[in-house]
């Protein structure tokens, strides 16, 4: 390379000083590459205008900043608490105390009971204790624990040896046997003097203690006298090793490459500390592995913990990487350990608008849920208690005087009875088409409420409705008829996939979803069937608090718990079939936990049911179908809209825009179809195979516009069909 200098002078480049200059750019050059942790960056022949293309650049230079200075981890960094979470819990400390309470008690009045026959059969295996211990104290006088390796030196003939270990037998026995006389001399001294000078009384007291203690010695290895009161499970303490080890069963390459070359194959960020009942593990996995890879692999997990399924809980850190796992080991399988009663249980009421407890999370600490605001979503596989989960939601609505329930049990075993026979507005068990007119009939009144509610907000003072939503206050208003409404469906699928009113329930709900909670409508729809026929998406996109009890795959996972929970490792299709009750709950503005809803069956719900009703009674409240009243008229619930139109589309007319048809349908039956739009009947003609096509018309002002409508041909065809007659014009 020539140098500028040399260039501008004319000269010949300086061939020595060009070779020196190369020479110490190679040693630069390997110099950086023996640094491991440094980057370099080559730049392009374009950007080097007076520099080799060849020359590089350090990216990582030794002497640069290490990262955020002291002060910003200082106020970045996670604080531990200085008082434990359980010590802080009155209700944690309780149960602890009381646990250790009881167990106390339990072993004094198990050993006290059986107090005569420990003494008995102490009695009865003295004498063996004695000959026992008689027999053990001369073979220790005569060194008989030497006999054996003086019978191998005697017979191998090694002389020396055997003269050695006699030898050493000699001494023994010499001061053993002292030992012993004087023992025996003393002993019999202490005996005579003790029968001679002590009471009756201590003389008994001292036979006693003896006969026990030589029955002590004289019970057999595999029978003793005196059994644990208590048989204590043997929950192994959950150490670093055992973490480790487990973590290396899974089969994931990146942990054991890393433990293959010593390396411990996860980074422990925190020490393994006692979290309720059970063990909490937190640390970062080898790079490129993610939480989901632990979760899938649960099973292995727990096999190379060796606990059992129920106790083993992997789940991803909130704030944190992918990479960062929490491992909660519990004692107990959590679907086997005792709950505690639901607080509600016995005695006390809600308010809709603050948080009620309903489940216990795997430490056993109890989880809330604020039910107004939202719109709610259950989901599970058959028999694994989402019914009984819609049951308790409802059971918390119910304990809240002031709200009206409409619940619709669509799978018809009467598991909702207790709370809608007893407190209900509304209330069906059955999908006959009788049940079906009933509900949309209720739904469409629901709809109409939903608009008087948003015009009594919107005409509300701001400073007594700043945020233009019902609020705990306003409900209490009666005036204002703002007061929580709650509608629980079971299998909600039903409604959805309806020939005739599916679109129009798909439609309702939705505008419920959407615009009820800020209203006080609240709606819970459980189903076994969590895929977009039976909850469609418009509705399920918009539920803010949802449960996700065991499902079979990534597809159900989603469709209840939001896209992408499966691949965050939020998967309730890892629940074992025992897991009834313990659902996934994304709600409460926090991220999925893991909840055990509370046992009520249908004896106790009744009860809690009755007690509600009790609170509505004493109100002055009670109303609807626990009143025994039914909506006013039946004919309101039965329409044929098929037929409907016939009569109010002319036979003039071949084609007509839906926004004409609606109020031709409002003056045939205002009570149907008074509050109908034109998308709605695009949606109640979808189940009968009627598709809206562009119509030419006319405007009021003469204008011609193309604009959705029907046609008369098409929805007398249909009519003909289900009628089974050649022509229904």
């Amino acid at each position: 390379m020539k140098h500028k200098d040399d260039n501008e002078n004319g000269r010949e480049p300086d061939h020595e000083r060009d070779l020196f200059a190369r020479l110490e750019k190679e040693l630069s050059t390997d110099s950086d590459e023996r640094q491991p942790t440094s980057t370099r960056l080559t730049e392009s022949p374009q950007s080097a205008d007076s520099e080799d293309p060849g020359d590089t650049v350090t990216v990582d230079r030794p002497g640069g900043p290490n990262g955020p200075g002291l002060t910003e981890r200082i106020r970045g960094a996670k604080r531990r608490a200085v008082i434990p979470a359980w010590a802080k819990s009155r209700a944690e400390f309780r149960t602890a105390g009381g646990g250790v309470a009881a167990y106390a008690w339990h072993v004094t009045a198990y050993h006290c009971v059986r107090t005569p026959w420990y003494t008995l059969r102490l009695g009865l295996r003295s004498p063996v204790g004695a000959a026992r211990f008689i027999g053990d104290a001369m073979r220790w006088m005569t060194d008989a624990e030497g006999e054996p390796l003086r019978q191998v030196a005697a017979t191998s003939g090694d002389v020396d040896r055997y003269l050695k270990l006699s030898r050493q037998r000699d001494r023994r026995v010499r001061w053993r046997a002292v030992v012993m006389v004087a023992a025996s001399i003393v002993g019999l001294s202490a005996s005579l003097a003790l029968y001679v000078l002590a009471p009756g009384s201590l003389l008994a007291l001292c036979g006693a203690l003896m006969t026990l203690t030589l029955g002590r010695l004289g019970q057999p290895a595999d029978d003793p006298v005196i059994h644990r009161a208590v048989e204590i499970p043997k929950a192994t303490k959950l150490t670093s090793d055992i973490v480790l080890r487990a973590l290396g069963s899974l089969g994931i390459p990146a942990i054991n490459q890393a433990q293959s070359k010593g390396g411990p194959g996860f980074a422990f960020t925190a020490p393994i500390t006692r979290d309720g009942p059970g063990w909490l593990a937190e640390g970062d996995l080898p790079y490129g592995v993610t939480v989901t890879d632990v979760v899938d692999r649960r099973d292995k997990l727990a096999s190379g913990l060796r606990r059992p399924l129920g106790c083993v809980w992997p789940e991803a850190v909130p704030d944190e990487h992918t990479g960062r796992l929490r491992l909660w080991v519990g004692d107990q399988d959590m679907s086997l350990t005792k709950q505690d009663p639901w607080p509600l249980a016995k005695s006390g009421s809600t308010d809709l608008f603050k948080p009620v407890v309903w489940g216990t999370d795997q430490r056993g600490r109890w989880v809330g849920v604020t039910l107004m605001f939202i719109a709610g979503v259950i989901g599970a596989i058959p028999r694994m208690g989402k019914t009984f989960l819609l049951r308790l939601l409802l059971l918390v609505a119910a304990l809240d005087p002031r709200a009206e329930l409409h619940t619709y049990d669509l799978k018809g075993t009467g598991d909702l009875d207790a709370v809608g026979d007893r407190v209900a507005y509304r209330h069906r068990a059955g999908e006959e088409d009788a049940d079906i007119e009933y509900a949309i009939a209720d739904l469409r009144e629901l709809q109409g409420e939903l608009r008087r509610r948003a015009k009594v907000i919107r005409s509300l003072p701001r400073d007594i409705c700043p945020e233009s939503k019902v609020t705990t206050e306003l409900a209490s208003k009666r005036s204002l008829g703002l007061h929580p409404i709650v509608v629980g469906v079971d299998e909600c699928q039903v409604w959805f996939e309806h020939p005739m009113y599916g679109g129009e329930f798909k439609d309702i709900c939705t505008d419920l979803v959407k615009r009820g909670p800020a209203t006080g409508i609240v709606l819970l729809l459980a189903t076994q069937r969590p895929d977009k026929d039976s909850i469609p998406t418009s509705i399920s996109a918009n539920a803010s608090a949802r449960w996700c009890l065991k499902v079979m795959g990534q597809v159900e996972n989603d469709m209840v718990l939001g896209t992408g929970a499966y691949k965050r490792g939020v998967r309730a299709s890892m629940f074992a079939w025992g897991d009834k009750g313990i659902s996934y709950f994304l709600g409460e503005g926090a991220d999925a936990r893991i909840v055990r809803s509370a046992f009520i069956d249908a004896v106790e719900a009744d009860r809690i049911a009755l007690r509600a009703r009790s609170l509505r009674e004493r109100a002055g409240i009670l109303a609807g179908h626990a009143l025994g009243e039914q909506p006013e008229t039946g004919v309101a619930f039965s329409y044929d809209l098929l037929a409907d139109l016939r009569a109010a589309v002319p036979a003039d007319k071949s084609k007509l825009w839906n926004e004409a048809v609606v109020p031709r349908l409002a003056e045939l039956r205002p009570e149907v179809y008074g509050d109908w739009t034109p998308e709605q009947l695009t949606a109640a003609l979808k189940p009968y195979g009627i598709r809206t096509v562009q119509v030419w018309g006319t405007t009021e002002d003469g204008k011609g516009a193309n604009r959705r409508g029907i046609r008369r041909a098409d929805f007398l065809k249909a009519l003909a069909e289900r009628d089974g007659t050649a022509d229904a014009a």
